[in-house]
């Protein structure tokens, strides 16, 4: 029972003695599970996060109060990382096994906000408070508006290693056309230099799995092309008709678009 006791304490004290943080951790995250500390035994918040992930809660319209904490420390600490990375190695398992034609239509879709680009710096401002406040449309536009926004290294991997396969990669966004030559930009910048198309969104074109699916449609039934993989953040960029021979979803917790 002593030598038990002595153990445990010895466990704490290094513990609490660890060194700061590995250089690569942007956040310390804080040492509890579930609702990072939060007690609100209704509201378990990592539950929340896997029922959004999954699909099981949908049509949300921001993240509830109690979870901002807990989506604050999930997207600015280690976690997020890994999770991305691992949807994105598997895409490359996956892709690295196909055949690639050599008519050029083999193709692999990225949806460009919260899957190629990172957004995290407005969504962490007090804008938008990781989610909890209603987006205001026109404080993002001016966030595009800067240039500035990072590209996700996962993503950022995983497209040069599409390209060294031999895909051809089509950028297809949400984001309205006037914003185009901005964001395009800001797309090679900071690593994403070539694509076969950037498709960006017009007025009449409506949102959400309505416009990507009809987008996918065209360029798989009038332009030719094969989409052997897909990857984005929110489940619209995956659902619907012609959805890609396989696709793979990575986490966004801070917003949903139906």
């Amino acid at each position: 029972m002593g030598f038990t006791f002595f153990l445990l304490i010895l466990t704490i004290s290094s513990v609490v003695a660890s060194p700061n943080p590995p250089f690569n951790q942007i956040h310390l995250l804080m040492p509890h599970s579930g609702s990072a500390g939060l007690k609100h035994p209704d509201l378990d918040c990592l539950s929340w996060r896997l029922a959004v992930e999954v699909h099981n809660i949908q049509n949300w319209k921001q993240v509830p109060g109690e979870c901002k904490t807990y989506v604050e420390h999930y997207m600015l600490g280690e976690q997020y990382r890994k999770d991305f990375d691992i949807v994105t190695e598997e895409a490359y398992k996956y892709a690295k096994g196909l055949n690639i034609t050599k008519d050029g239509k083999d193709i692999w879709v990225f949806d460009i906000d919260e899957t190629s680009l990172s957004n995290l710096r407005f969504w962490a401002s007090d804008n938008a408070a990781f989610g909890t406040i209603p987006l205001n449309i026109t404080l993002f536009v001016k966030w595009v508006e800067e240039e500035t926004a990072p590209a996700i290294p996962g993503a950022l991997k995983l497209y040069k290693q599409l390209i060294e396969l031999g895909f051809k990669i089509v950028f297809m966004t949400g984001l309205d056309e006037a914003y185009g030559e901005i964001r395009s930009k800001n797309m090679k910048y900071v690593g994403y230099t070539t694509w076969e198309k950037i498709i960006y969104n017009k007025a009449s074109e409506g949102s959400g799995v309505v416009y990507k699916q009809a987008k996918r449609k065209e360029l798989e039934e009038v332009f030719g092309y094969r989409i052997r993989g897909n990857v984005g953040d929110q489940w619209s960029d995956l659902l619907g008709t012609n959805p890609g021979d396989r696709t793979f979803k990575v986490p966004n917790p801070m917003y949903y678009v139906a």
